[in-house]
């Protein structure tokens, strides 16, 4: 066998074994991200389990009885135990829910933006991150807007299932969201989806309160669905806004009302 057949041979084989060493290592990171992103649900629906009380039904209050009326609006009773949310970590500011959907979550706000992009309410370190308030905004979402960011996960989980208000017929089905906070609950009417470009966003400064308008008036031409809500210059605006894919940096969000119980 010549020098130049069995160098040959040497390259083969050590082409065979690194590309070897390159699938075991790229399986090995694949194994651990969705390791990761499985142990995060687990531990979501620990603290759901953990943190929510059983409801207890209710008498109905006759109107004429008490001489109170009705409230227009009525939350859902998800039985929240916000002492014990906060036991587990007080930066819990709220509970968002959406019907029918996966979102159940709590809502973290931080100093930053960066805390609550990779940890859970807990304060694991995990891909999947959590909802949280933006921190240029008060805690009790009493400013006129209110921005909560969530990742757009593949599985569907966090704000995964946002993007399906792309379509007329899902915001249909699902026209409300509801929050629960210390300080009182809301029905959340929505009313517009759109894309916009991360950059267009800052750009735009849309995460000030003194842009608020624009906002509206921009979401208001590129909403994906149509809703029948009206909102005043007295509401309290909430948006919730995750990535998209329509183009590079491309954010989808939706935005609604905050109406009190």
């Amino acid at each position: 066998m010549t020098k130049n057949v069995r160098w040959k041979e040497a390259l083969v084989w050590g082409l065979l074994i690194g590309s070897v060493c390159v699938m075991l290592l790229s399986g090995y990171r694949l194994w651990n991200i969705f390791h990761m992103y499985g142990e995060g649900n687990q531990k979501y629906e620990e603290l759901v389990q953990s943190v929510k009380k059983p409801i207890e039904p209710k008498n109905p209050v006759s109107s004429e009885s008490s001489g109170a009326s009705i409230p227009e609006v009525e939350i859902p009773d998800i039985g929240i135990d916000f002492q014990k949310l906060q036991a587990i970590n007080p930066d819990a500011v709220a509970w968002l829910y959406c019907p029918d959907t996966v979102i159940d979550y709590p809502v973290m706000q931080a100093e930053d933006y960066n805390q609550y992009l990779r940890h859970l309410p807990d304060g694991t370190y995990n891909a999947n991150g959590s909802l949280f308030l933006d921190y240029n905004n008060p805690s009790d979402f009493s400013g006129r807007l209110n921005i909560v960011y969530g990742h757009n996960m593949n599985s569907g989980k966090m704000f995964g299932s946002l993007e399906k208000y792309k379509k007329q017929a899902f915001y249909e089905e699902h026209p409300y969201m509801y929050l629960y906070t210390l300080w009182g609950n809301y029905r959340v009417e929505l009313l517009y989806g759109c894309v916009i470009g991360a950059g267009q966003w800052r750009d735009r400064a849309f995460m000030y309160e003194a842009n608020l308008d624009g906002l509206l008036d921009y979401a208001a031409y590129h909403t994906t669905f149509t809703s029948t809500e009206l909102y005043s210059e007295e509401d309290r605006i909430i948006v919730l806004s995750t990535c998209s894919y329509e183009f590079d940096d491309a954010r989808y969000i939706v935005i609604g009302k905050l109406t009190p119980q």
